[in-house]
């Protein structure tokens, strides 16, 4: 039952904000719990369940980290935790802080694949990041359970362990130098790693897109994005208690299935003025209200002064679409605050100063590329989003194939160098030896700097090269998006070997069509669409909904799509037979 006289933490205290200026976490933590602030969270209709403030957060992490040491969990152990929006994760992770030990926030299980998958992901992490222990919410004992068998570490749910004894005990000390804790990447592109993340690592970060978006004495957070992934952790949660903001949490999925309950807790509490999103939550928001009118009445997005983008491409079309939806209820354009970050540089490389709004720049697709224009055919043209400006103490070089440095408006490799940047990847020193340089990282992006802005074109690992051609995925993609029927996410493009031992585009789609004439046609739509964006004939799939698989931050996986196709598992739809 709700408790209707609840009240949610303040926006402000008399305690003076400090801006993530502290030499470990743990000290951010004891900081933030002399504040009144805190943690807030909502049902799936964004009734308020329960106020957690920092304060009381603190004495649950220390009375934790006090039961994991009579548990025999000792500093640099690594805790695996299923990342389960609420306050006993929240505690959790605290307590592996202060107990020295390193979190390892892991994923729930999504409405993507069955048990088996889940646990066989699971058992994979834990295998990497070899942990003491694995604490999961009870409701999903039997999966955890059976993972962390697997890996042959003890498992228990997060009510047994909060049972446990917890004896006075010596905390040790914690160095800026020393991990705090284990973030595991999402995987787009290859196999997920734990990428360790030192306290003045984070702090730095934390600092730096708090100065880079001005967070102020009143600003206050509406957020629903998973804990496992970089940009809920990171920036809506550590940074939250090092930047001493209060915060109201949706589950992750009673946003999937409320999506518009976001925009009605950012509309009912007063003081909300800063939110953020991937691409596909405007998207999904936008395609909710379409069909309504009067968005005025239910929804103020008058005080939502920043708008954050990130976490995957960020397109301009699907913005505007936003915000031609939401102008009535008050929501500015200018409050679009794209950036650009990444789990290896603990979260943000650039960020969008406040009150810039969405900015392109058309460019021929023919640069972006590298390769030189086919004059019989007309130019076609990309929309590219400028991610704004490196955080402070962040430098950004663009690099050519030979590591050269290049200029304004010349696309190459996006490498970054900053006190952000990760200490390693986790018992995996080959991966760190190809990604870290001189203190510089390699992000395996592309894109182009101009007048101190980034401008981010795709990965590297994703383009599709086709007789000496480059191709980014995300342009057959979005060609075929435009196409009616089909939604953001619902189309993966990558190459494939011919019989003839070619290279060619192969593109799998979510059908939606049942009658096998419209399937055929809707085939033939799709072939002529990709060889007027890439000149050539492609392999087009037809594959049932909710098929294409997703990284554990809910973007596309290519890279695991083409995997599963190639090894038969991902099943196209038949289609009508030509005569």
């Amino acid at each position: 039952m709700t408790d209707s006289t609840l009240v949610p933490t303040p926006n402000d205290c008399a305690l003076p904000r400090i801006r993530s200026d502290f030499a470990t976490f743990n000290d951010a933590i004891d900081y933030a719990a002399r504040s009144e602030k805190g943690l807030n969270f909502h049902d799936m209709r964004g009734t308020l369940e329960r106020v957690y403030p920092y304060s009381e957060m603190r004495e649950d992490a220390l009375a934790m980290a006090r039961r994991m040491v009579a548990s025999g969990i000792g500093k640099g152990d690594r805790v695996a935790l299923i990342a389960e929006t609420g306050p006993d994760f929240a505690a959790l992770f605290c307590a592996c802080v202060y107990a020295g030990a390193w979190p390892v926030p892991l994923p729930l299980p999504t409405t993507f694949g069955g048990k088996d998958s889940y646990v066989d992901q699971l058992a994979v992490q834990l295998a990497s990041s070899d942990p003491k222990i694995l604490i999961y919410p009870p409701e999903i004992a039997e999966m955890a359970k059976a993972a962390a068998d697997h890996q042959g570490c003890e498992g228990v749910d997060w009510a047994t362990f909060g049972e446990r004894d917890a004896p006075d005990c010596d905390l040790p000390e914690a160095s800026p130098d020393d991990i705090c804790y284990l973030q595991y990447s999402s995987g787009s592109t290859r196999f997920p790693t734990g990428v360790a993340v030192t306290h003045a690592a984070l702090l730095h970060n934390l600092y730096g897109h708090a100065a880079s978006m001005d967070i102020g004495t009143n600003d206050r957070v509406v957020s629903w994005l998973p804990w496992y992934h970089d940009m809920g952790l990171v920036g809506c949660l550590l940074s939250l208690i090092a930047n001493q903001v209060s915060v109201d949490y949706l589950k992750t999925e009673h946003f999937a299935r409320r999506p518009l309950a976001w925009l009605d807790l950012i509309s009912r509490n007063e003081g909300t003025t800063l939110s953020y999103s991937p691409t596909f939550g405007y998207d999904i928001c936008a395609r909710r209200i379409s069909s309504q009118s009067h968005v005025g009445d239910r929804f103020d997005l008058s005080r939502w002064r920043l708008a954050g983008n990130g976490a995957d491409m960020i397109r301009p079309d699907v913005m505007q679409q936003f915000v031609n939806c939401f102008a009535d209820a008050g929501f500015k354009a200018s409050a679009f605050t794209p950036s650009y970050g990444l789990a290896e540089a603990t979260l943000a490389v650039t960020v969008m100063p406040p009150g810039e709004g969405i900015k392109v720049e058309l460019v021929e697709e023919e640069r972006l590329s590298g390769t030189r224009a086919d004059l019989s055919r007309p130019a076609r043209y990309r929309a590219i989003v400028n991610c704004g400006k490196p955080l402070p103490d962040m430098e950004v070089e663009i690099r050519g194939e030979n590591g050269e440095p290049r200029g304004d408006h010349q696309v190459g490799k996006v490498w970054c160098r900053g006190p952000s940047v990760m200490h390693s990847y986790f018992r995996n020193e080959q991966a760190t030896e190809d990604c870290l340089v001189d203190g510089w990282l390699d992000t395996g992006d592309m894109g182009y700097m101009a007048d101190g802005y980034l401008f981010i074109v795709g990965r590297a690992k994703d383009m599709i090269i086709i007789n000496g051609k480059n191709h980014w995925p995300q342009d057959i993609e979005w060609a075929v998006e435009q196409l009616p029927g089909f939604n953001h996410g619902d189309i993966a493009a990558f190459s494939v070997e011919t019989e003839e031992g070619e290279e060619a585009p192969a593109v799998l789609v979510h059908c939606r069509v049942s009658d096998p004439e419209e399937r055929t046609r809707l085939h033939e739509q799709i072939r002529d669409k990709v060889r007027s964006v890439t000149g050539m004939n492609c392999v087009v799939e037809l594959v049932p909904p909710r098929t294409l698989p997703r990284t554990s931050s809910g973007k596309l996986s290519r890279a695991k799509a083409k995997k599963l196709y190639l090894e038969g598992e991902i099943k196209p739809l038949e289609l009508l037979q030509a005569a």
